[in-house]
Formats: C-alpha cells, sequence, structure tokens
C-alpha cells in the first residue's frame, strides 16, 4: 500500500492499530499471518509469495519505474497478476539473461548478498580475445573507479568473427560490473547473457518471455539461499509453460549488436 517512508508517516499519524491497539512509532515486530493490523480500520492481509523467471531483453530497462516513460521490465507482465514484484538483481539496459522477479523480500536479500556466495553465470561476448593474463586478472581483482571487482571464475567458452566468448561466473553484482572489467582490458563487450543465478536456469526460455518457478526450483534456490521452512509451495506449479510480453507484436533480436558501447 505504500513505501517505507509512506508506511511511517501513517503509523506516527495514527492511522495504524495491531490487534486493536493503536501503534505510533515504527519498528513493532509483527507475525504478518496471525496479527490483525489495520490502516485506517481496513485490515490488511499479506500477499502470496510470488516468483517469476523472465528473459530480459536488450532494450528494456531493468526497474519497475522509469520517469522518462521507457519501457521496463513491468511492460512485460500482465496487470493480472495482482501483485507488486521487485527484480532480484539488476541487469544494465544493454544486458540480457535470466532475471528472477518476487516479492519475497527475504529471499530477494539472500540472493543479491555475497555473503551467501550464490553464483551468478554469464555468457559475454566480446570484439577480440582477451588474454590469459587478463583472465586471471579478473579473478584475482581489478580496480575500476575505485571499486576492487573479481570474478569467481572466468574461461574461454567459443571463438569467431575476430571476436571470442566467455564465461563469467560472479557471486557479487556491483554495477555494470563485468563491462566495466572487461574495459580495464582495452576490450569492448559486445553481447552480455545472463544464464543462471544459483540452481536457475534460463534454458530455452524466449527473450521477452516470462514463466513461474516450478515447484522444484524454488525449493532449490531457497535452499541455495540458506533458507529452509515454509515456501508457500501452492504458488510454484510442478510445470510452468513460458508466457508471452503483455503486449501484442513484440520481437526482440538477441544476435549480438555492432557498435555496442561500455
Amino acid at each position: 500500500m505504500a513505501s517505507r517512508r509512506g508506511a511511517e508517516r501513517w503509523i506516527r499519524a495514527g492511522r495504524v492499530t495491531v490487534n486493536g491497539r493503536l501503534v505510533t512509532e515504527p519498528g513493532v515486530r509483527i507475525d504478518p499471518a496471525s496479527d490483525d493490523v489495520r490502516i485506517d480500520g481496513r485490515r490488511l492481509r499479506p500477499e502470496p509469495r510470488q516468483y517469476l523467471l523472465l528473459h530480459k531483453p536488450r532494450g528494456i530497462l531493468c526497474t519497475c519505474h522509469d520517469p522518462q516513460g521507457r519501457r521496463t521490465i513491468l511492460h512485460l507482465l500482465p496487470r493480472t497478476l495482482g501483485v507488486r514484484l521487485y527484480p532480484v538483481g539488476r541487469l544494465d539496459l544493454d544486458s540480457e539473461g535470466l532475471l528472477l522477479l518476487t516479492n519475497d523480500g527475504e529471499l530477494a536479500a539472500r540472493l543479491i548478498h555475497p555473503r551467501y556466495h550464490v553464483a551468478k553465470v554469464y555468457r559475454v561476448w566480446t570484439d577480440r580475445p582477451l588474454s590469459p593474463a587478463w583472465l586471471s586478472r579478473f579473478v584475482n581483482g581489478v580496480v575500476s573507479k575505485g571499486e576492487l571487482l573479481r570474478a569467481v571464475r572466468v574461461r574461454p567458452a567459443g571463438a569467431g568473427r575476430g571476436g571470442a566468448e566467455y564465461e563469467f561466473v560472479l557471486i557479487e553484482g556491483r554495477n555494470r560490473q563485468i563491462r566495466r572489467m572487461v574495459e580495464c582490458a582495452g576490450v569492448q563487450v559486445v553481447r552480455l547473457l545472463r544464464t543462471r543465478m544459483g540452481p536457475l536456469a534460463l534454458g530455452r526460455l524466449p527473450a521477452g518471455r516470462w514463466r513461474r518457478l516450478r515447484r522444484g526450483e524454488l525449493e532449490a534456490v531457497r535452499a541455495a539461499a540458506g533458507l529452509s521452512g515454509d515456501a508457500r509451495p501452492e504458488n510454484a506449479p510442478e510445470c510452468s509453460e513460458p508466457h508471452p510480453p503483455a503486449w501484442e507484436g513484440s520481437s526482440y533480436n538477441t544476435s549480438p549488436s555492432k557498435g555496442c558501447t561500455l
């Protein structure tokens, strides 16, 4: 119903009760499954958790709102979902691939925090090959704009047309991290595709399409994040077919772009 700051204003204004008692200071701990929380007398109920796997295309913003009116990931989803979903981590405008959307804040926080060592795997195409020395340096760490950037593993994955293809594995997710690392070597990224996040795999999901996590995937990704207990598996089907984008006639070119800038 509101942002955290908006909710704090409502609490201080005396509009919120918990089990019939007025609450005027933030920080009161509740159990959403059993406590009666009301705003202006209207009872609130927790939203059912939802987990969607989306193949983000290039040219779509990884945000829920853009002041300039550009297309965002929410334009790919139907409004009939009935809940607000948020991306787990980000992919920049020119990057593609696996994106998890959920309203499960605890799972999202753990998946993006380096402490839990949930690996993210990327396929990266460059305009020319990287030397073995640079591949080693990426694992040891390179400094870009005052930040130390590291990969867990980098290995060649193919070559052609004068360029090369690599697999990068990260457990941290700094802004445009792979592009900045490759830039340190004087090489240009022409395409970047995230293929995995922990046990979740992009597979053959077409660009711009989404599906719900399968029950086994949900259990596996929660285990990878060190979570156990109620995953509300009733919201995760045994099988899930891809859904098309919310608008008709969408198409996405997934071939590497020419002259892509860092």
